[in-house]
């Protein structure tokens, strides 16, 4: 094992000085005649399965355009109804159909949003007028995406944390979500600070999100890696950087075990911040300067979006941080995919009231259009409302 981890990181040490594609086949064909280990690997059969190379990166590059970011709306049913019940409305289909819809035929949207990541009622569902939500977002030009995973447990033997279920069944479930018309798909885990995080909850992580991401891939989805390092706890910024570089680095690790097509990949990180209770809070600068070291430390050139959670920080301050991000050139498209980050005005301006909805489609409009400034580092949070200023983190936050 020794040897196989050095192989790698020889690899990456490499491939930070190599061109995108260049570097690309370089540790795919490593990944195949070394990194493997033999129990995972038949010798005959060494590469993944190339059908939707060609799509896979095409899909991913269309995503990662410039000025442009997902809207992730993947709630589930019942945080949908918690969401649903901050402004008083019951979790009822009909009323989760009248916000999706809200959301998915917001004039304009494509010009800032190149992606959406649906939950799966939406994915098969039409909108009051009989027209399929996915073909909405389409004709939008937003790529329409789905969330796979079937969330979180505890992790028997850990101290605490969780892991994230869902892998069986899912190639035929994501070759299902293909013919709907879905592209990329989504599956997120998380990483605790406070309760370690052990070495068996990051190595958990780290393989279902590769053996997620080969299998999406297998059936023409983009797969989005999301290992997300949960604010919760006190902890500075230099403890959540060591922990994501611990993280990172196993994930891609076992990302190239499994013969994932790096340009076919995006990511969903967290942005290196202070845990939400640490006194000492950092500005926009000094996350934007710690996230991309962490970046520049662990993810090879190859991989086309860096596409941030937002993880419970105020619209305006994930705005912000994002636009640090990108006052100097990256190797990879640095943006945004947003829930509450997005969200949080729309539904307060809806109110669930049908004469609300142009408002509330133009408060998603100044949001995406922030961000999406951001993305090109020309935002200024000059005249934001203070409302957009208010932190929505929410310890234990689950989805």
């Amino acid at each position: 094992m020794a040897a196989v981890a050095m192989s790698a990181g020889v690899a990456f040490s490499q491939g930070m000085s190599l061109g995108k594609s260049e570097f690309a086949g370089k540790l795919m064909k490593q990944s195949a005649a070394t990194i493997a280990p033999a129990k995972f690997h038949n010798a005959a059969v060494s590469v993944r399965a190339a059908g939707y190379d060609e799509e896979l990166v095409k899909t991913a590059k269309a995503i990662a355009s410039p000025g442009r970011g997902i809207l992730a709306m993947d709630e589930s049913n019942a945080t949908c109804g918690l969401r649903l019940a901050s402004i008083g409305l019951e979790n009822t289909e009909v009323n989760r159909q009248a916000y999706r819809q809200l959301l998915v035929g917001t004039p304009g949207l494509g010009e800032y949003v190149s992606g959406a990541i649906l939950f799966e009622e939406t994915l098969y569902q039409s909108t009051t007028d009989g027209n399929k939500m996915v073909d909405v977002l389409t004709q939008a030009g937003i790529v329409p995406g789905i969330k796979v995973d079937k969330g979180l447990v505890p992790l028997a033997g850990s101290n605490n944390e969780s892991w994230c279920q869902g892998l069986d069944g899912l190639a035929s479930r994501t070759a299902a979500y293909y013919k709907q018309g879905a592209r990329f798909a989504k599956w997120r885990t998380v990483i605790s600070i406070p309760n370690g995080p052990s070495e068996l909850a990051v190595t958990e992580a780290a393989w279902g999100l590769a053996r997620y991401a080969a299998i999406s891939q297998d059936n023409g989805l983009v797969p989005i890696v999301e290992p997300e390092i949960l604010l919760d706890g006190s902890h500075g910024i230099d403890r959540t950087l060591e922990v994501a570089q611990k993280v990172w680095s196993k994930v891609f690790f076992f990302l190239a075990e499994n013969n994932v097509l790096f340009e076919g990949i995006l990511l969903k990180p967290s942005m290196v911040t202070p845990g939400a209770e640490c006194p000492e809070r950092a500005a926009p600068e000094k996350v934007a300067e710690y996230t991309l070291t962490l970046l520049k430390r662990r993810v090879p050139p190859s991989v086309p979006g860096i596409m941030f959670l937002s993880g419970g920080q105020s619209e305006v301050e994930a705005t912000l941080n994002l636009n640090a991000m990108n006052q100097s050139p990256n190797p990879w498209h640095v943006s945004f995919s947003y829930a509450r980050a997005l969200q949080n005005s729309v539904l307060k301006t809806w109110k669930g009231q049908p004469e609300n909805v142009e408002a509330a489609q133009k408060a998603l409009l100044v949001r995406a259009k922030a961000n999406s400034l951001a993305q090109l580092g020309k935002y200024s949070a000059e005249g934001e409302a203070e409302e957009a200023k208010k932190g929505m983190f929410v310890k234990g936050y689950t989805y």
